[in-house]
Order: structure tokens, then C-alpha cells, then sequence
């Protein structure tokens, strides 16, 4: 493969380079998975507005009042959701990830973001190196020799798309500042069915885009 033939050039920067990617993938893996996703608890209760509804969002009617929520009896600030899968309310709710057995959240979503960039990177150079590993006949022979890589390669294949689909489609939604939960069930939620406008965070492209990363 390209890798081997590198190294044993000496030139060992790019296989450094990729084995320094799989690291860092893996330190954010477990970094996302562990850390706090943005659970609400029960001293940070605010009587008033939150936030979201007194400063970014003014389009909103002011008479959405705070959910009490009937699993963990916390007053729920606008956007967050109880996951009953975490066992708390968890502030501006994304998703429960099944990949890093975590709910993402206000606290993580950013860098779940770098996670999954850094993943199809990581994936799309597998792809090559898996790729330039292989030579193609038609024989049983070859077959049998080569079935392990051919499986590794078409795995890899489908972990890129998946990646890449999951990938466009947050950036969609960040694009658009709303969540997974929102765009999927935007019938139940009271500030959203009670909104004269479809997306009320909504501030353009740019902004929201801006406000979500910087």
C-alpha cells in the first residue's frame, strides 16, 4: 500500500500524520461521550425568560411558559428535552447518539461536530489505503487472499457515507439553528406550534452559523 511504501522510503510523515488523526478521533470519541451534554439541574432553575427566549428569539410569544418536567421535576428551559435514556433534561436537546451512548447537547454539540469532521477524515484516508492495497482478478485464488481487505474496504465505504450523511445533515440544521428534535417534531413543541413563524431562532446562514461555532 501507499503506507508501506513510505515507510520504507523513510518518509514517514504521513503515516505519523494518520496515526496522530486515528488518536485524535478516539480522545474525542471518549471526550463527547463522557462529558457533560448540558443537563439541566435543579439549582440552575430560572423563574424568568431563558436565554434563548429573551435574547436571540423575541419573535416567540412571551406567554410560553417553562415546562415543569415529570421525570426528574426540573422547570425546563426553552430547547431542552428529558432524555429517558440519560435520566435528565438536557439543554438545547440534539439527539440521544447511539454511536457514543451519550445525548448531544448545548455543552457537546460543537464538539461532536469536530468529532465526526475528524472521523471522515479519518475514514476517507482508510478508503485510499484500503484502495491502493487492492489489485483485482477474477479468480478464487485471489479471492481468498484478498477477502479480509475487500470486506475492510467496503465497511469503511459504508462508515463514510454514514459519517458524511450525518455530517451534512447537523450542518443543515445548525445552518438553520434548530435541532433533530425540533425539525422531527416540531407538531409538539409549544414554542414552535404557538410561533407565528416556522423557525423562530432562525437569524440567517451566516449568523446562525456564527453563533453556533464562534
Amino acid at each position: 500500500s501507499d503506507l508501506q511504501k513510505q515507510e520504507e522510503r523513510g518518509e514517514l510523515l504521513q503515516p505519523l500524520l494518520f496515526v496522530s488523526l486515528v488518536l485524535c478521533s478516539v480522545l474525542l470519541y471518549f471526550k463527547v461521550s463522557l462529558m457533560d451534554p448540558g443537563f439541566v439541574k435543579a439549582e440552575e432553575e430560572q423563574g424568568g425568560k431563558s436565554e434563548e427566549q429573551s435574547t436571540m428569539i423575541p419573535q416567540v410569544p412571551g406567554n410560553v411558559k417553562m415546562r415543569l418536567c415529570g421525570y426528574c421535576m426540573v422547570r425546563q428551559p426553552m430547547r431542552a428535552r428529558h432524555c429517558q435514556l440519560c435520566q435528565h433534561c438536557v439543554r438545547r436537546y440534539d439527539h440521544h447518539c447511539p454511536w457514543i451512548e451519550n445525548c448531544v447537547g448545548e455543552k457537546n454539540h460543537r464538539l461532536f461536530m469536530v468529532y465526526l469532521s475528524v472521523q471522515l477524515v479519518v475514514l476517507l484516508w482508510g478508503v485510499h489505503i484500503a484502495w491502493s492495497g487492492l489489485y483485482f482478478e477474477q479468480s478464487w485464488h485471489w479471492l481468498r487472499h484478498n477477502i479480509l481487505l475487500l470486506v475492510s474496504f467496503l465497511l469503511i465505504v459504508i462508515f463514510t457515507i454514514v459519517v458524511l450523511l450525518l455530517l451534512v445533515s447537523h450542518l443543515y440544521l445548525i445552518s438553520c439553528n434548530t435541532t433533530t428534535w425540533e425539525f422531527m417534531s416540531h407538531h409538539r413543541i409549544s414554542y414552535l406550534r404557538h410561533s407565528e413563524l416556522e423557525n423562530p431562532f432562525d437569524q440567517g446562514i451566516i449568523l446562525n452559523l456564527w453563533r453556533f461555532f464562534c
